[in-house]
């Protein structure tokens, strides 16, 4: 994980969470965080535009997304590829 990817994924998941980012460990669920369904749909739509990315997710079908929303790690680590993806493009 790159620290900068990393930094700014906790700082926009910190915000939305109304939470101080060092209170935020990598293996904290959205749950954990306190973030409900409209919380987490905030936060992609943050993720998308501080990375200039698109993110995968059906927020009708969740379960069938190919974004991984088990983690705070597995979130960074599904923006890195993003934004990886985008570069290459």
């Amino acid at each position: 994980m790159t620290q900068n990817v990393t930094e700014r994924v906790i700082a926009i998941l910190a915000d939305q969470a109304m939470m101080d980012p060092a209170a935020i460990r990598l293996e904290d669920t959205l749950a954990d965080l306190g973030l409900d369904s409209l919380g987490l749909v905030e936060s992609l739509f943050a993720l998308e535009e501080a990375f200039d990315i698109s993110v995968p997710f059906n927020a009708n079908e969740p379960a069938k997304s190919d974004f991984d929303l088990s983690s705070v790690a597995a979130i960074i680590a599904a923006v890195e590829g993003l934004v990886a993806e985008a570069r290459a493009a």
